[in-house]
């Protein structure tokens, strides 16, 4: 959340929610929306943020929020740590290596529709390059969007390999492979 009101101007739960999705989202998380409001809770009590009410010439009223000098200080030494190890979790993978347990045809299916959803992705993830390359204050935003594309397109390449290498696996590898115990 500080790294999303690190940018210039008060922002609602709700955009900080609609700018996650269309960036963070691609190369780190998108947190739901009631994750936003409890974090920002916490935030404030410790003195991170602070937040102020809409006035009366906005129909519905809003909360605004902006980071504090000490929420840019915690957030400043957080940007100067190290990075820390990649942590991946690819629940198609997983489901590949216990390929054993399923049928040939279910596993080129599940590549398949992991092919799609990352072609949907790398739409969505050059639209938001799109839009973020409208703002100058955005350069390094730019910079984590164009890694997410090159991610994708490897992804792509990939999944794509995949289906090759199962194409190559002998057809009754799944009776051969199966452990049932005998």
């Amino acid at each position: 959340m500080l790294g999303l009101l690190s940018f210039p101007g008060e922002r609602t739960g709700y955009e900080l929610k609609k700018w996650a999705d269309s960036s963070l989202r691609f190369f780190h998380w998108s947190p739901a929306i009631s994750q936003i409001y409890a974090e920002l809770r916490r935030l404030e009590e410790r003195g991170y943020v602070t937040s102020a009410r809409s006035g009366p010439e906005e129909p519905r009223a809003k909360r605004r929020y902006a980071i504090t000098d000490a929420g840019r200080a915690a957030l400043d030494a957080w940007a100067a740590g190290e990075g820390g190890p990649v942590v991946l979790k690819h629940p198609l993978v997983l489901r590949v290596w216990l390929g054993h347990l399923a049928a040939p045809e279910r596993l080129r299916a599940l590549v398949e529709d992991h092919l799609a959803l990352t072609h949907d992705e790398l739409a969505e993830v050059r639209a938001a390059l799109a839009r973020a390359r409208e703002e100058p204050r955005w350069r390094h935003p730019v910079v984590a969007l164009r890694w997410s594309e090159r991610r994708l397109l490897a992804e792509l390449e990939l999944a794509r390999e995949m289906l090759t290498d199962l194409d190559h696996l002998p057809a009754d590898g799944r009776s051969e492979d199966r452990c049932d115990g005998a």
